[in-house]
């Protein structure tokens, strides 16, 4: 018998069992949903992208359609994690629809790499009212429903704590929210530890080939050096089957993935050399 616990996963791994997401038309968020709702998971995304973006395929609607198509249970909140309204909407529409919610999923976020000295305020506040408030609106608004799960976790796509003064001094301001990030879900973990409810992060080793890293990189090559979605998704859908005392963790994809004895990862895609992602030391 295969001991890749990936494989020996059952098909019906996450049946009966509801994800609530933040983001999720398309790239790892969509991949990570596509991956549970195989093994029989209810999906419900909040997402914004009620239109095509000009350069990215995908919207809300289009990725409800795959969700479905791999075989799950899907349905698609238009609308704003930075928007208490909206927040409040999506959790009444999984508990509406499906009874409850079991996975609490943080993966919408807003990048810039902007400097200090070049980085608009109002930019400044979007990075930290999605990626910080947004995570933190959310648990809160999905708190009373986890804490009635049998198996309660939220998974933060969230980086390692990593305080090397190249990491720090690169764009501060984006490294305080995704690090802020990282600092809730521990809090969480900590916080929720006798509720039966976990708390981890997941990061890529390597940058992911998204749609935005193919279509938005001014380097055409980058996308080659870089892991296929599957792998945070694979990744992902092994740390959400442990028991919820399996808690306060930031996780490296390749590490659980090798960890659970998945031992070639070029499955995953990526010409040598492989592009490290942000906050991972050579």
């Amino acid at each position: 018998m295969s001991d890749n616990q990936l494989e020996l996963l059952a098909s019906n791994a996450f049946e009966n069992r509801t994800v609530l997401m933040s983001g999720g038309s398309r790239g790892i968020g969509l991949a990570i949903l596509t991956a549970l709702a195989k093994r029989g998971a209810n999906i419900v995304l909040l997402a914004k992208t009620d239109v095509p973006h000009p350069k990215l395929p995908g919207t809300i609607h289009t990725a409800v359609d795959e969700i479905k198509a791999a075989g799950g249970k899907a349905v698609g909140v238009v609308g704003d994690v930075r928007v208490d309204d909206d927040v409040q909407r999506a959790v009444a529409t999984a508990v509406d629809t499906f009874g409850g919610i079991d996975i609490l999923i943080h993966n919408a976020s807003v990048i810039n790499e902007a400097g200090t000295a070049d980085l608009p305020l109002k930019r400044y506040d979007l990075m930290q009212g999605v990626n910080v408030r947004g995570m933190f609106s959310l648990t809160q608004a999905a708190l009373p429903h986890l804490a009635k799960s049998p198996n309660a976790q939220i998974l933060s796509i969230a980086p390692p704590l990593n305080m090397s003064p190249y990491w720090l001094g690169k764009f501060p301001a984006y490294t305080l929210s995704k690090y802020g990030m990282t600092v809730l879900a521990l809090g969480f973990a900590a916080e929720f530890a006798d509720q039966n409810i976990a708390s981890n992060c997941l990061w890529p080793e390597t940058t992911i080939a998204t749609a935005a890293v193919k279509n938005l990189q001014s380097d055409p090559a980058a996308a080659m050096h870089a892991r296929e979605p599957e792998v945070m998704a694979d990744a992902a859908t092994l740390i959400l089957s442990r028991p919820s005392s399996a808690t306060g963790e930031v996780l490296i994809d390749a590490e659980v993935l090798k960890g659970a004895g998945v031992a070639d990862l070029s499955v995953y895609g990526g010409s040598e050399p492989l592009d490290l992602d942000f906050y991972i030391d050579a």
